[in-house]
């Protein structure tokens, strides 16, 4: 569950943006401070980059800057893997310092070693990924012993009094009832919730052919909420760190456009045009990506690389905003539950998107030649 500070302060910003007839504002800050890793996900778009990129940093005063540029309440740091970085403890702390909700995205395999440079503080919390059970989750970060490390550590983090979540993605070919009972171990461990979500296709992953579709994904948690009704019917609750709109956006139940905007991204290459998920261009300022961002040539329906997404990062805003302008919609939900059965939404018609473009290795070579550039002048000025 979202906790109450944090959902009436974030409810309070969108309120007031919304009164103030600003257009556009930022969440959730993206925070990937590092492309490294120590796993090598199939799935994962975000660590196929050469070596001397992989050892880029931001360093503790581009980090700050980012969070002051970007008036996002929220900050998710994620990656690569957040705790390759030195100095993240130093990060952490100064968001924290800064009245920021930090979200701190982790594989846990470094957690027992990295843990006792964090305190426990109200608006901090570890995000630890776990994709469902043993088999799942090792087959989706291909390697074995993978889920019980990560079992552990949020045991860990639990027993030393931190806040703790999960980041739970899923792909074409998972089970339902798998997934259920998945959920029904994670409510045993007494997590604050789950963070959930269809995994994006991005063109760079090794593993192209399991991304779920839009219809698949609707199918999918249709069946995977029907059968957390039947586990409460058994005293099993379930629980989200989400917005209950984005979760039946998830089933079918809503039809939202993205709203990338909402959670900008800031890396080593600069403020990353359009989202999270797309690397088409970056801004070298926040209010730069604002400005001059050609935000209509993007999301579903607009452009062909969109077509399939329903991820949180590009579709949480649109559900968090909504439940703030139409209160009554959170109403009917907690009354009636997520809708199961029947019609969904109407989507949005895909006919008229515009063909993607692939221009990723346009950015990587450029940031070659400045890291190349930046080394010839180090080696002449010594």
């Amino acid at each position: 569950m979202v906790p109450m500070n944090q959902a009436v302060k974030v409810g309070a910003y969108v309120l007031k943006n919304h009164l103030m007839g600003v257009k556009r504002y930022p969440m959730v800050l993206m925070l990937e401070p590092l492309f490294r890793c120590n796993l090598a996900c199939s799935g994962c778009g975000k660590i196929d980059y050469p070596s001397e990129i992989l050892n880029q940093r931001l360093s503790v005063a581009d980090a700050i800057a980012a969070a002051r540029e970007c008036p996002a309440p929220i900050i998710a740091i994620a990656g690569g893997e957040p705790l390759l970085h030195r100095e993240m403890p130093q990060i952490v702390d100064a968001y924290l310092k800064m009245g920021k909700f930090v979200i701190l995205c982790t594989n846990a395999l470094l957690l027992e070693k990295k843990i006792d440079q964090y305190k426990p503080h109200k608006n901090f919390c570890w995000d630890i990924h776990l994709d469902g059970d043993k088999d799942m989750h090792d087959k989706s970060v291909d390697q074995d012993g993978v889920y019980e490390r990560a079992v552990e550590a949020i045991k860990l983090s639990k027993s030393k009094g931190f806040r703790t979540s999960i980041n739970c993605t899923l792909f074409e070919g998972a089970d339902p009832d798998r997934v259920a009972s998945f959920f029904d171990t994670v409510a045993g461990l007494g997590v604050e919730g789950v963070m959930t979500s269809p995994g994006y296709a991005y063109e760079r992953a090794p593993d192209q052919e399991h991304f779920l579709n839009r219809t698949r994904t609707k199918e999918l948690f249709r069946a995977i909420f029907k059968r957390g009704q039947a586990s409460k019917k058994r005293g099993v609750t379930w629980k989200f760190t989400q917005s209950p709109l984005f979760l039946d956006f998830l089933a079918g139940n809503q039809s939202y456009a993205c709203t990338p905007w909402g959670n900008p991204t800031r890396n080593v290459f600069g403020w990353q045009r359009p989202c999270y998920l797309l690397g088409e261009g970056y801004a070298s300022s926040f209010k730069e990506l604002m400005d001059t961002t050609e935000w209509d040539k993007y999301g579903v329906g607009n452009y062909e690389k969109c077509s399939d997404c329903m991820v949180h990062s590009g579709f949480e805003a649109s559900a968090v905003i909504d439940s703030v302008k139409k209160p009554w919609k959170l109403a009917a939900l907690a009354i009636n539950g997520i809708k199961t059965d029947g019609a969904m939404a109407k989507d949005i018609p895909l006919d008229k998107a515009r063909k993607a473009e692939f221009v990723f290795s346009k950015h990587v070579d450029h940031k070659m030649a400045e890291i190349h550039a930046a080394k010839a002048a180090r080696l002449a000025a010594e």
